[in-house]
């Protein structure tokens, strides 16, 4: 649902440029946003607990739990924003107005394949789908170091969406799984962080990478991360 509603937003805004303009369109969008707080203060309600947290540390957590920790922050480092999968377009050809087009093509990808994905780590298992995931991660990397044609780029976009749609729905589950029943929304909150800590270095690096050497450069250090993050995990145990 949240890519659908990405989707939505990515085609008004291509069919609203024209008449709207930059300004207008963020002043649009802030009222969605402002609409779910509303809802979120009226509507939800917080289950109400008489217990009090004690905190949590490492010793708390088990090694596979630890394991699949590091495998994910070293993948994130290597996840650098999409936002250099829209340059990296712009840079071989495409025109500035199919940019978004590009953007909407991934959402709706990721949109419409995250439900598949999700049954398939129910009926499969999560570690084979989070594989999966990663593996079309790798294939991108791959593509848009070697492929510089308008339709490749276009099948790319394709792929990256359906990296997106096998590894959201169920990487959040597959941790969940793993933590201690009694821990599990602070280990939430602890993957959460780690993978948002590792997201501002992964751009900044694949942003000097590009700098200082060439375009290509960020998607084979992606790859070296993504093949070290797919060893690791052969090592992680899925829960009983």
């Amino acid at each position: 649902m949240d890519h659908l509603g990405a989707v939505c937003g990515i085609i008004a805004c291509i069919l609203l440029f024209t008449y709207l303009g930059y300004r207008n369109l963020f002043l649009l969008a802030a009222i969605p946003s402002l609409v779910s707080a509303l809802l979120i203060l009226t509507f939800v309600k917080d289950r109400k607990t008489q217990r009090i947290h004690k905190g949590i540390s490492l010793k708390d957590l088990t090694f596979n739990l630890k394991l699949f920790l590091l495998l994910s922050a070293l993948f994130a480092l290597g996840s650098f924003s999409y936002s250099f999968l829209l340059v990296y377009a712009r840079e071989i050809g495409f025109e500035t107005t199919f940019i978004p087009v590009l953007y909407l093509i991934f959402t709706a990808v990721a949109s419409l394949m995250s439900l598949p994905f999700g049954k398939l780590a129910d009926k499969m298992s999560r570690k084979a789908v989070l594989i999966l995931s990663y593996f079309f991660w790798g294939l991108t990397c791959l593509g848009f170091i070697y492929i510089k044609s308008y339709t490749g780029v276009v099948l790319l976009f394709v792929l990256y969406g359906l990296h997106k749609a096998a590894m959201e729905p169920v990487q959040r589950t597959f941790v969940s799984e793993l933590s201690p029943t009694r821990y599990r929304a602070s280990v939430l909150g602890a993957f959460q962080m780690i993978v948002g800590l590792c997201a501002l270095p992964a751009s900044l690096i694949a942003g000097l990478l590009w700098s200082n050497f060439e375009m290509i450069a960020p998607f084979y250090f992606s790859l070296a991360l993504t093949g070290l993050a797919v060893v690791l995990m052969l090592f992680v145990k899925e829960q009983a």
